[in-house]
C-alpha cells in the first residue's frame, strides 16, 4: 500500500513539459521523504471519485478538456478540507471556482474560455510569463513563507494568463489571500489561510525541483498529504 495517493487533476499529455516535470517532482519528493507516493491523472472530462485520495494536484495545462470538471475537483478539496495544490492553470482555476462558488459571482470567467466575459477574474497577461524566471515576495507568517522559510524566491513560469489585478483586492477579502506577489505588486501565490494545506502559484514549481532537492512547496504539500 502506498503511504499517500494524490490525484492530478488534468488532462495529461506526455509531450507538455510541466506534466511530466509534476509526475518527476512527486518522484523526487518521494524519494528524499523515504514515502511510496501512487499518483493518478484525472482527465477532467470524466467523473471521478476524489474522496480515495489523500490529496489533489490542479495541474498546468488550460484550457483543459472541461473546465467544470476541474472546478468540481477543486471545490471538493476546499469544501473537504482535502489537501490542493495548484500551479500555473491550477492557481487560474482555483481563483475562478472560488470567485463563482463562495464570493456568489456565478459568471465569474476566464478569457481563455470566454475572452468577452463581463467578469473576468482570469485575463491575459500584459506580457507572457511563458519561459521567464521572475522574482516573488512572499508574505510572512503564510503557509509560503513557512514552506519556503524565506520571502524572496526565484520561480519559473509557463503560462500566458493570471489573476485580474481590479479583482484582487475583493478576492482577499472574501478570504482568498494572496500571499505571493511579483515586483509590480501582481498576485502569484494565493493561500485559504482556514484550510489544511490550499494553495495556488502561478508559476511552475516543479519545474525547479531536482532528485534531492524537492521544491518546498511540493514538500509541504506532501508532508500535510501524509498527515
Amino acid at each position: 500500500m502506498p503511504d499517500v495517493r494524490i490525484g492530478i487533476i488534468g488532462d495529461f499529455d506526455d509531450s507538455f513539459p510541466p506534466h511530466l516535470q509534476t509526475n518527476e517532482a512527486l518522484c523526487h519528493t518521494a524519494s528524499a521523504l523515504g514515502i511510496s507516493i501512487d499518483f493518478n491523472w484525472l482527465p477532467t472530462d470524466e467523473l471521478h471519485d476524489y474522496s480515495k485520495f489523500d490529496a489533489l494536484w490542479c495541474a498546468p495545462g488550460s484550457p483543459y478538456k472541461s473546465m467544470q470538471g476541474a472546478l468540481k475537483g477543486i471545490r471538493f478539496a476546499r469544501e473537504h478540507h482535502l489537501p490542493l495544490l495548484g500551479t500555473c492553470g491550477g492557481f487560474q482555476h482555483v481563483v475562478v471556482e472560488y470567485a463563482r462558488n463562495v464570493m456568489a459571482i456565478r459568471d465569474a470567467a476566464h478569457a481563455e474560455y470566454d475572452p468577452y466575459a463581463s467578469q473576468l477574474f482570469v485575463q491575459p497577461l500584459s506580457c507572457s510569463l511563458r519561459g521567464q524566471t521572475m522574482t516573488v515576495q512572499i508574505e510572512p507568517d503564510s503557509l509560503a513563507a513557512r514552506s519556503y522559510g524565506c520571502l524572496l524566491v526565484e520561480e519559473s513560469y509557463y503560462c500566458d494568463f493570471g489573476l485580474n489585478p481590479t479583482h484582487q483586492e475583493e478576492l482577499q477579502c472574501a478570504g482568498l489571500t494572496i500571499t505571493g506577489q511579483d515586483l509590480n505588486h501582481e498576485a502569484r501565490i494565493v493561500e485559504l489561510r482556514t484550510h489544511c494545506y490550499f494553495l495556488a502559484t502561478l508559476f511552475v514549481p516543479q519545474a525547479r525541483s531536482r532528485p534531492g532537492a524537492p521544491h518546498p512547496l511540493i514538500r509541504t504539500f506532501i508532508i500535510s498529504a501524509v498527515a
